[in-house]
């Protein structure tokens, strides 16, 4: 294997690097868990008001959807812009923009102010939303990937992925904050408003650490050689996009496949277990709120062990632990909510995100290390983000519509074992990738970075030490 084209970063700085990828994946998913558990308790009243109180809730949980619909076209158009001009300043205006739409929506008007106009800002509000977490979930883990070795990178770039955890952690605890502080009225009225507004103060925050980071090394390299290679008019650039179909369609595939079992368990374990357990089981919402709550904190922990795990035996190794591990639970799951005591459930949900910690861990680091860099950010935003729609948007409605038909929690459970199939099928058909060095990836590919990137007037040189240009690293 050629010398990485670019050496490790300062301890200090990566560090940094992480908090500032961290802090901002939190803020995100932040805001976008705010805005679903809103959903669920005011919007219904305050936007959709006309309506039976049911149809009520159910119209502001499609508006919830919407926000799943606009992460492809956000993973597109961020991909393209981050693989041309640079991680960071994609993530800059992806944080600007999820903030910017969350902190507007503190400050809309109702129904009852403006009528039918309210739903319909929302709407458009929610779709901003759903388009920047579709570009920054890719240029988050990129930023610290490209920065850091592959000998830690899974350790290293498994802490942006907490911040889906972090995120759904604070959104609860400060809407269960105003809730307990204050009445029922009082947060009806305008309690509501301040978590939305709260993330003005948190995008300041962030944009702050993300501005003091540099760009990745390894980006900055490939362009300014892709830069030389137009100087010396070796071809013209294709966009990202193309290549990524071009020279990358299966690894694209095998990420799709691969969070199908994650994302679908995670929406079934944290978002669909409220319905379960309180219309099921006849378990009060707070009681499987505060299972949620504490099974988080506990995958927050160890979503940092299972990436380092993957540097120790292998992304592919951890990744079917997880999807074998959650497909295997799922009947134990439903089984032990079904006993109704708060011990069970919290153990059910805490083992389920346990097993969904060890695919969302190691997934940052496999997808960046699948592409070469000039379309990593198209590359790894397509693959996780097409299947979101398909796995994560609809999974509370389909599990919620096989309760309500069959009455029992074993379609669910066959639901999920379905899609932990899918991604065991993906992952076997994936090559290991966790001795690839970032830049060696631009140099084996078939055609590199560059000339992914363009169309070559001839041959690709070997590298320097030798490798056949077509060759393709594997562990």
């Amino acid at each position: 294997m050629a010398a990485s084209a670019t050496a490790p970063p300062a301890p200090a700085r990566l560090r940094r690097i992480v908090a500032a990828s961290l802090i901002g994946t939190t803020i995100e998913w932040y805001d976008f868990f705010l805005y679903g558990s809103a959903a669920a308790l005011v919007f219904n009243k305050l936007f959709f008001p006309g309506s039976d109180p049911l149809v009520g809730t159910l119209l502001s949980f499609l508006t919830y959807a919407v926000g799943f619909a606009a992460r492809p076209l956000g993973a597109l158009v961020f991909g393209h812009y981050g693989d041309r001009l640079g991680r960071k300043k994609l993530l800059v205006l992806s944080l600007l923009l999820m903030g910017g739409a969350t902190f507007a929506i503190g400050l809309l008007p109702t129904h009852a102010t403006i009528g039918t106009a309210a739903p319909v800002l929302l709407t458009v509000l929610r779709l901003v939303q759903g388009f920047a977490l579709g570009g920054e979930w890719g240029g988050a883990v990129l930023l610290v990937s490209e920065h850091g070795d592959a000998e830690r990178r899974g350790f290293w770039a498994s802490w942006p992925q907490t911040g889906a955890p972090a995120g759904q952690l604070l959104a609860t605890g400060v809407l269960s904050a105003l809730t307990a502080l204050l009445s029922d009225a009082a947060f009806t009225s305008w309690g509501w408003r301040i978590p939305f507004l709260l993330s003005g103060v948190l995008v300041i925050v962030g944009l702050w650490i993300r501005l003091s980071v540099d760009e990745s090394p390894v980006f900055k390299a490939a362009l300014a050689h892709a830069q030389q290679r137009k100087a010396s008019d070796a071809g013209a650039e294709k966009m990202p996009l193309v290549a990524v179909l071009r020279h990358h369609w299966r690894d694209v595939l095998v990420a799709m496949g691969a969070r199908m079992a994650e994302n679908i368990s995670y929406y079934v374990i944290t978002a669909f277990i409220l319905v379960y357990a309180t219309t099921a089981v006849d378990l009060s919402k707070q009681t499987a709120l505060n299972a949620v709550l504490i099974a988080s904190a506990v995958h927050f922990a160890v979503i940092p062990l299972w990436g380092a795990l993957s540097d120790r035996i292998g992304r592919r190794p951890v990744y079917l632990i997880g999807a074998i591990g959650v497909g295997a639970w799922m009947f134990p799951f439903f089984a032990l909510i079904d006993t109704a005591s708060f011990g069970s459930l919290l153990l059910a949900v805490t083992v389920g995100l346990v097993f969904h910690g060890a695919m969302y861990a190691p997934q940052a680091a496999f997808f960046s290390e699948m592409f070469a860099t000039r379309m990593r950010y198209s590359g790894a935003s397509i693959g996780a983000q097409f299947s979101s729609v398909a796995a994560g948007a609809p999974a509370p409605l389909i599990a919620t519509a096989l309760l309500a038909d069959f009455d029992s929690s074993t379609p669910i459970a066959l639901y999920v074992i379905a899609a932990a199939l899918i991604t065991v099928v993906a992952i076997a058909c994936a090559q290991e990738t966790r001795h690839r060095d970032l830049a060696d990836v631009d140099a084996a590919r078939p055609g590199g970075s560059d000339s992914d990137l363009k169309e070559s007037a001839g041959p690709a040189a070997a590298p320097a030490d030798g490798t056949p240009a077509n060759a393709r690293t594997t562990a």
